[in-house]
């Protein structure tokens, strides 16, 4: 089954969108992440999304605060990412609540040392980020590319144990106008194996379904829900249970 993922996005202490992963293009639509992300559990959502905007331009993550009370006003499973750049960054982020981490621009700066916390924690507690503009890998908050592209990228971790990946069309992020399900196919036949969540560009339970019917494993809905397109109740139905380790 596929889960549908609501996300919370953070920027200066607030819940916010990006376009196309532009941080000159920024909307706010709560001043307070943890009433959102407690709107989502008494919904009957179960797993969350939560990136720390911030810390994806830095260094390290700069919203854990927000993440511990949201666990501990939450019943909610977290997956976090944004900033974790470092072993004391893994460490905090699991300490403040985490259930998984996501790891994007060190996943493509150091590789090896991703492959090794890998192989020590275990493939069901990391998320590979492998956020995509134009097929080639994006970092640092969206604002670096890179010359490897996606499929390769994910093959080599596939190869190296890693099971559960985060795919964001950088060109979809944000803009309402349906996800890339032709990209999300591909990677789905070229990537043995893979497990793969789709993000950007979801509109509305049309989209949603047209993704559960290719496979993926997660859905990521961000601004359709914050735009009253996606409901709650449309998709609290549609979570199924942790992943397995």
């Amino acid at each position: 089954m596929t889960r549908v993922i609501p996300a919370i996005d953070i920027i200066d202490g607030k819940c916010v969108r990006l376009q196309k992963g532009d941080y000159s293009k920024v909307k706010v639509y709560d001043e307070d992440p943890v009433t959102v992300a407690m709107s989502f559990d008494d919904g009957g959502i179960e797993v969350l999304h939560v990136v720390d905007l911030d810390g994806a331009k830095g260094q390290e993550p700069a919203n854990l605060k927000i993440l511990e009370k949201i666990k501990k006003k939450t019943s909610l499973k977290v997956d976090f990412g944004g900033g974790i750049k470092s072993r004391q960054s893994v460490i905090d982020s699991f300490n403040a609540g985490a259930d998984q981490i996501i790891l994007g621009s060190l996943a493509v700066t150091q590789p090896d040392l991703v492959k090794s916390w890998i192989e020590e924690l275990g493939a069901g507690q990391i998320i590979i980020g492998a956020d995509t503009k134009d097929n080639a890998i994006a970092t640092n908050g969206w604002l670096e590319t890179h010359n490897e592209d996606i499929f390769s990228f994910i093959n080599n971790y596939i190869a190296d144990g890693a099971r559960h990946f985060l795919c964001t069309d950088i060109q979809k992020d944000g803009m309402l106008e349906g996800p890339n399900i032709a990209l999300y196919k591909k990677i789905i036949a070229k990537c043995e194996g893979v497990q793969l969540i789709a993000s950007g560009g979801v509109s509305s339970m049309d989209d949603v379904e047209k993704l559960k019917k290719i496979g993926v494993e997660g859905i990521i809905i961000g601004k359709a829900m914050y735009e009253d397109k996606i409901a709650i109740s449309d998709i609290s139905t549609k979570v199924v249970d942790e992943l397995e380790d």
